[in-house]
């Protein structure tokens, strides 16, 4: 079997600094990433930092929103919309609050504000007046701000620093924001955002819908395309781990199996059907495995994993994470021999993909949609193939592993180049 090249870390380089070449205001050395919160968009920002060299050098701002009761509901709104109406709510539930004090009953509690029930407190609130000053005022000092920003709910946030600081900022958005895209610097999505202009999508569209769905037009210039997410997964990260997780994974027997387990989507529906299939599937290949380990994800219902853990849970060979710190995820990466991830987490598939290891997919045939296009492309390229069961687990295959995050990251380093722009040496 041919080895696997894996894509390396960005390298620092000898020689001048590029500031006493370049001069002070065209290299960047810093960098802000807008997150929404969930890790899935999180992590592509942090991944994408990471590649240009500038991990040790960024700041995370959230974008945050109301949470409890009703405001599960407003999600739809936009954030700064959801945000206002939030405090019309709040300012009649206090005053309902006191007339209900006046009458001597019993005050009613009601959810915190902006995430401030689930640990948010510490990370910076995204705040454009403040991000757009300091790209200003110390433009001079310390140069051009690189701006990553991921999710719907970053998107006016992003746009706006950049109306409002063109010449200080580079702004990245990454996944397709359903707007102009020229509101931005340099967009990062996967070309599975564009199946609504495929053959296939537009079939699926009612012609007088159409002009509706977005996006509405082919990726130009400045719209890098990949066949996955961006993650944190390198050649280095994989070697960390393999290293921290030694003492834990080496002495298992071979194969090592790694089962992740998501949770249903809008494009990718399951539930209790799909986790009795994996166990069963799971049962029949569990003779041509040496050990197996299953970790689930915060989205996956109960009802699924109590199946898997009633199923497999006593099974001397299958080992079934607990949710509790530390996190083996990246163990997981750096020691599996063969992954098998469902078909809704664009994100675990990535990563297991960056590896070059093989790589099953359970319930693809449930996605719609876009997924059915991501499905496509990663088994045309002979990255994954479905699980169904029948396979012997000590058998190997290879591919060229997936290497969208350096790919991506050499596009900005060439868009910055076209504006005179370069990252630190």
């Amino acid at each position: 079997m041919r080895p696997i090249r894996l894509p390396e870390p960005p390298t620092q380089t000898m020689g001048v600094p590029e500031i006493f070449a370049a001069g002070a205001y065209s290299v960047i050395r810093r960098a802000v990433v807008i997150g929404n919160g969930y890790p899935g968009s999180e992590n592509q920002c942090v991944g994408l930092v990471r590649a240009l060299g500038l991990s040790d050098k960024h700041v995370l701002y959230r974008v945050t929103r109301p949470r409890g009761g009703i405001n599960e509901w407003l999600h739809w709104l936009p954030v700064s919309v959801h945000k206002k109406l939030e405090y019309v709510i709040r300012q009649i539930c206090g005053y309902s609050r006191l007339l209900s004090a006046a009458r001597g009953e019993k005050p009613v509690r009601h959810p915190l504000e902006n995430g401030g029930n689930v640990g948010l407190s510490s990370v910076l609130e995204a705040d454009v007046r403040q991000i757009v000053t300091m790209a200003r005022e110390t433009y001079e000092k310390d140069g051009p701000l690189l701006v990553v920003a991921s999710g719907r709910d970053t998107i006016s946030i992003a746009s706006s620093i950049k109306r409002l600081a063109s010449d200080n900022v580079f702004v990245v958005q990454i996944q397709h924001p359903r707007v102009h895209l020229n509101r931005f610097d340099l967009v990062i999505t996967p070309r599975h955002d564009y199946y609504p202009l495929t053959p296939e999508g537009q079939e699926k569209i009612p012609q007088f819908l159409r002009r509706w769905i977005t996006p509405c037009e082919p990726p130009d210039g400045h719209v890098v395309l990949t066949t996955g997410a961006l993650h944190q997964i390198d050649s280095a990260a994989l070697r960390s781990a393999a290293s921290a997780w030694h003492e834990e994974f080496a002495p298992l027997p071979k194969p090592l199996v790694v089962v992740n387990v998501g949770g249903p989507t809008g494009c990718c529906r399951y539930g209790s059907d799909l986790a009795k299939q994996l166990t069963a599937h799971l049962l029949n290949v569990l003779v041509s495995c040496g050990s197996i380990r299953i970790s689930f994800s915060m989205r996956t219902p109960e009802k699924v994993s109590k199946i898997i853990i009633k199923e497999l849970g006593n099974n001397p060979k299958v080992h079934i994470w607990d949710g509790e710190e530390p996190n083996p995820h990246l163990g997981h990466l750096a020691w599996a021999d063969a992954f098998v991830v469902t078909a809704d987490s664009i994100s675990l598939i990535s990563e297991a993909c960056s590896t070059g290891k093989p790589v099953y997919v359970m319930g693809a045939e449930r996605c719609t949609w876009k997924f059915t296009d991501f499905h496509k492309s990663l088994r045309e390229r002979g990255v994954v193939r479905p699980f169904t069961g029948s396979e012997d687990m000590s058998d190997s295959w290879s591919y060229p592993p997936l290497n969208d995050t350096a790919e991506a990251a050499s596009r900005v380093h060439e868009a910055l180049a076209e504006r005179g722009w370069k990252l630190r040496p």
